[in-house]
Parts: C-alpha cells; structure tokens; sequence
C-alpha cells in the first residue's frame, strides 16, 4: 500500500532532524576531544581550567551548531535541491509525460557524479519520448495497414452474396479477395519478422558463402516479374567473393531491395546488380531506372510503414526497407541510398568478406 505524501513528508523532514543532530554530535565529540587532548599537556591549575570550563564549552557547542547549519545550507544547494528536481520529473515520467527534462546543477566545466545522474536521466526520458512516439506511429500504421485490405474483403464478401452476379464479376471479385488476404498475411508476416529481430528473438548463424551465387540465385527466382515488365537485366558480379554471415537473413535483404527495383520501374526499365570488392568488404549496388526519390524521403525511406511513393502503396506495406534495414545492421553491414527523382535509385549494401589467405611459402634448407 503506498503512503501519503503528507506521511512522506513527515518521514523525510524527520530523518533530516535526525541526520543533523546525529552530525552535530559528531563535530561536537570531535571539537570536545581535541581540546581535552591539547589541555592534557599543558600545566594549568584546577582553578582556571574550570572557570574558563563553561566558556569553552559554549564555544564549543556555538561552532558545532554553526558546521552543522552550514553543512546543512551546503546540502541543500548542492543535493537536496537538484534531487527533488529530479523527484518531481521522475513522478511526471511515471505519469506519462515523456517530455520532462531536468536542467544540469552545474557547469560544463564542474560536472560531478550529480550531473551524470541527471544527464542519464535525461536520456532515458528522451529514448522514452521517442519509443512512445514509434508505438503510437506504429500502432496508428498498423490499424490502417490492416483496416484497408479488411475492407476490401468485406466489401467484395458482400458483393458476392449477390445471386445475379455474372461468372466474370464472381471471378473479379474473388480475385480482389484472394489479393487482399495475400497483402494482409504478407502484412502480418513482416510484423512477425520485425518484431524477432527487433527484439532480437533471431540470432544470426555465421556461415562461409559465396555471395555472388546467392545474388545469382535470387535474380534468377525473379526473372519472370522482370520478363512481365520487359524489363532490361544488368548483372556484374565479380566471382568467388565469400562472406561470413547468415545466408537466410541475407537472401531477405537481396529480395526485398530486387523486388523494390522491379517494382518502382516502369515498363521497358531496366534494373543493374553489381557486385565488387575492396580491401574488406563486399559491396553490392542494386539500381534501377525508376520514379526515384527526394532527399527528404531518402532520410526516411528505412522507416517502418514509411511509403515515399504512394502510388505503388497497393504494392507493398512499407515494412520491406525496415527489415533490409535491421537485418544489415544485425549482420554488421551498412546500407545507403543514393536517388534522384526521375532517375531512379541504387542501394549499396556493404559487408565484410572473407579475405583469401596467401600462398605459405615454404623454405627449402641450406637455401
């Protein structure tokens, strides 16, 4: 059961009292035996030391009390005041406000173990603000994501229950079903895959591959969408380039960013897949001749649900460069985007290959 904040209150200030006489008897003991100590040594007689006794005494007890509300001013500024403030922010971030920030109690240049404890507090109500704001968006995304093929569904569902209709509408209608199911189990799909690797419920298994027959392969399982579009095919694959990773998780990556190219290029379009090395890294580019992009949606092209074309809206769910996007980084890869509207767009994906050891030389004696 919680308490009160008026009993709060009462306990704190009565902890306060407690701690301050508890210090004042401390520094008074303290005075009190360096003065017996000092006194031991030096020849007085009875006499004088006792008159001057009660005098001492109140010196004592005077500059005791004036440590102690000294120490006790210093405290405030210095604790009491800046942890209260962080108190009543902590309360507010229990309440929900996100938006809460406590101010540093010091300088740039005194920072103290305080001000670290109010920077991390500080951050945590940031990254707070910002999951809050991702599961409001995601939760809003999803509702409508899954609201629009539900309708479609009903609505042909309906239509159908109609005894006059012609074998060719029965048909068109059931085709609109079957589609909207197929995009809200590919909705509920990429959620489900998101969510483990978000939540890091899949871990990668480091296998040795070539990466230029896992690109074959995944444009080869793609070459009828690309004959339907009569789409131009460029391939540049450099051979034997091995990698270390999770083939799986990469094969994810390689069809949703080929199946994108097909998607935003227009008939007679043509898509590009090279393949090349560095030092260390395998970089692999995936262009297309398609509508492109804007800078600004360049920057949030990664985000889950986020569409720049909403033309092809119908197409997709917006979860497909979300996933590329986490499981890159999850196999300690990079991706960028480079587009320009009317142009098309290249994504470049680098990972770090395994690098072929060199000949041993062997050393033939006496030589």
């Amino acid at each position: 059961m919680r308490e009160r904040p008026a009993e709060l209150s009462y306990k704190r200030s009565l902890f306060s009292i407690k701690s301050y006489i508890f210090y004042f008897l401390i520094i008074t003991s303290a005075i009190t035996c360096c003065l017996l100590l000092f006194l031991n040594h030096l020849e007085l007689d009875y006499g004088s030391v006792r008159e001057s006794a009660k005098l001492t005494a109140m010196n004592v007890l005077l500059i005791s009390l004036i440590m102690t509300v000294l120490d006790g001013i210093y405290r405030k500024i210095t604790l009491e005041y800046p942890m209260k403030r962080i108190l009543k922010a902590s309360q507010k971030l229990i309440a929900g406000d996100f938006s809460v920030r406590v101010p540093l109690a010091h300088d740039f240049d005194n920072t103290n173990e305080l001000d670290v404890l109010i920077e991390n507090f500080n951050r945590i109500a940031e990254e707070l603000s910002g999951v809050e704001t991702l599961r409001t968006d995601f939760v809003s995304n999803v509702s409508h994501e899954i609201k629009t093929p539900l309708s479609v569904i009903q609505n042909y569902a309906s239509l159908l229950q109609n005894a006059e209709l012609s074998e060719d509408k029965k048909e068109e209608y059931t085709e609109a079903i079957v589609d909207a199911c197929r995009r809200l189990t590919g909705l509920i799909t990429n959620i489900l895959k998101l969510n483990k690797l978000e939540n890091q419920q899949i871990f990668p298994e480091s296998k040795e591959f070539d990466m230029d027959t896992q690109l074959s392969e995944c444009i080869i399982r793609l070459d009828d969408m690309l004959e339907r579009k009569d789409l131009e095919a460029e391939f540049d694959l450099e051979e034997r380039v091995k990698v270390k990773s999770d083939r799986e998780l990469l094969e994810l990556v390689w069809n949703n960013l080929l199946s994108n190219a097909i998607k935003f290029t227009p008939q007679g379009g043509k898509i590009t897949v090279s393949l090349k090395t560095d030092e260390t890294m395998a970089v692999i580019k995936i262009s297309d001749t398609g509508c492109g992009i804007s800078s600004e949606v360049g920057k949030r092209i990664f985000e889950k649900f986020y569409q720049g074309d909403s033309s092809h809206a119908t197409q997709g769910n917006g979860l497909g460069l979300a996933l590329v996007k986490r499981v890159v980084d999850i196999v300690g890869g990079d991706i960028s985007i480079e587009s320009r509207l009317g142009e098309g767009s290249t994504f470049t994906v680098r990972l770090k290959r395994v690098l072929a050891e060199e000949p041993r030389q062997h050393l033939v004696p006496g030589k």
